[in-house]
């Protein structure tokens, strides 16, 4: 599948680092520094601009190893980026840590996965067909 793409950043084009990743890396597009402290959240701009076939969308999802190693996440993870948006794909990034982190210029931030989904349309009814399962949730499966 072939994606239009505006790139108004200094960095490449976003890939996939192996014939097998579902993401491509995301960099950020600063001209200084930011300096995230703890609990602190920050939207970050990428310089790209894309625009997805109808039926896509790109979710936008945390890096393990910034998770692991750093504490840092994605405030809303998966973020959805719809097909009809047209602006400059922004990251709202957050330190979940007890330090200070510093994401420079270039920082791969988060992965981008690109998702084909459904439009639905709701047919309204009175009852549900009965499963096993039933209204057992919020842990439920599994406990006897």
């Amino acid at each position: 599948m072939n994606v239009k793409i505006v790139n108004k950043s200094k960095h490449e084009v976003p890939s996939y680092s192996t014939s097998l990743s579902a993401g491509m890396d995301i960099r950020a597009n600063i001209d200084e520094p930011v300096v995230l402290k703890p609990g602190e959240r920050r939207l970050i701009p990428t310089g790209l601009f894309i625009a997805l076939p109808q039926g896509y969308e790109a979710q936008m999802r945390p890096r393990s190893g910034l998770a692991l190693k750093n504490g840092i996440s994605l405030v809303n993870t998966p973020g959805t980026i719809d097909a009809d948006y047209r602006g400059e794909v922004g990251i709202i990034v957050i330190n979940f840590s007890a330090e200070p982190f510093t994401i420079h210029d270039g920082d791969r931030i988060c992965q981008m996965v690109i998702n084909r989904f459904e439009t639905i349309q709701w047919d309204a009814c009175d009852t549900l067909d009965e499963t096993v399962r039933g209204d057992g949730g919020f842990g439920h499966t599994g406990k006897k």
